[in-house]
């Protein structure tokens, strides 16, 4: 990351949000509120052009709108042919699914709760398909898909299938790729050397603007929940001097630019927790200080609770002020 020096500053958090998109957090509100659902069907007819904004507005909106999304169902209905509606649907289903799925351990002693996590996961289908073929050139159903594919453990002949598709459409795209290399992880079935060779590959391919840089640190992440458990419980660096070479190197690699993608957020995020894990308490405050105080899921819940608490713990043993 080219970058120049900062100081030590309060940041606001604000959680749930790991984006800079004004127009996305008017609509997230808008949808939180269920009398305006319409405020975030137009956030995503906007998008269409936009692969990049378009997979964040879609993944944020129908986080938004878990618990409700019978009331986007009938949205689309009113309007079949629209596939952001539909788009809109099926992701609010798989985001509802994940909510309710349960501990792997638990699984046995709660069936029915895992029944019913796989009904919700598998109505997300149809809907995304339906969005698929409306618009045939739209990669975000099959990034959605791929989701869908790694909730319900399908063979990775179909797994592969969907990443193609995506992938076909939209080479870059960011969400596909954090899906992908989810997919290929040890802790989903993968093999870590698949993993990081995938990891390693978009790094090569990516330009100097493009956030997929990210990718190698959410890789070590997957990496060490699978195979470095007690590194979580409170080892002091995750990292060995080479491991932490190689996330410098990708960082080095990739600064925001003028117009900053819309996942340079996450990246950030990225960045900024595996150099707090690696003990490099400089490059670490550079990276969260520009999330803007937005942390991302990824990878704070690897560490356990909410992205907001784990965010926050990392700043104030930074020296970074949380609000």
């Amino acid at each position: 990351m080219r970058a120049s020096p900062v100081r030590a500053r309060r940041l606001r958090v604000v959680g749930g949000r790991p984006w800079l998109d004004p127009d996305l957090d008017w609509a997230v509100d808008a949808v939180r509120d269920r009398r305006l659902l319409r405020i975030g069907a137009h956030a995503l007819a906007e998008s269409r052009h936009d692969p990049e904004v378009r997979s964040v507005r879609v993944e944020a909106l129908a986080r938004a709108a878990v618990g409700f999304s019978g009331d986007v169902e009938a949205l689309a209905a009113e309007d079949p042919s629209n596939p952001d509606l539909w788009l809109w649907f099926g992701r609010t289903r798989v985001e509802e699914a994940w909510r309710i799925r349960p501990e792997a351990r638990a699984r046995a002693v709660q069936a029915k709760s895992y029944t019913a996590y796989t009904r919700s996961m598998q109505s997300a289908r149809d809907p995304l398909m339906r969005a698929a073929a409306l618009w045939p050139d739209d990669p975000v159903p099959w990034e959605a898909m791929l989701w869908y594919a790694l909730g319900l453990g399908l063979e990775r002949e179909e797994k592969d299938f969907l990443w193609l598709e995506a992938s076909q459409r939209c080479p870059t795209l960011y969400g596909a790729h954090v899906a992908r290399v989810v997919s290929l992880s040890p802790q989903w079935g993968g093999l870590t050397d698949e993993m990081f060779g995938f990891a390693r590959a978009a790094l090569r391919a990516a330009s100097c603007e493009d956030p997929r840089a990210a990718l190698i640190p959410l890789a070590y992440f997957e990496y060490f929940v699978q195979e470095r458990s007690g590194m979580i419980r409170g080892a002091s660096s995750w990292f060995s001097p080479e491991e932490r070479r190689e996330v410098e190197d990708a960082a080095r690699g990739w600064f925001e630019g003028d117009r900053p993608h819309p996942r340079t957020i996450e990246a950030h995020n990225l960045f900024g927790a595996a150099f707090h894990f690696a003990d490099a308490r400089r490059p670490a405050r550079q990276h969260l200080l520009r999330t803007r105080g937005r942390p991302s899921s990824l990878p704070w819940t690897y560490l356990g609770g909410d992205e907001v608490g784990q965010f926050g713990k990392a700043c104030r043993h930074l020296n970074v002020l949380t609000a």
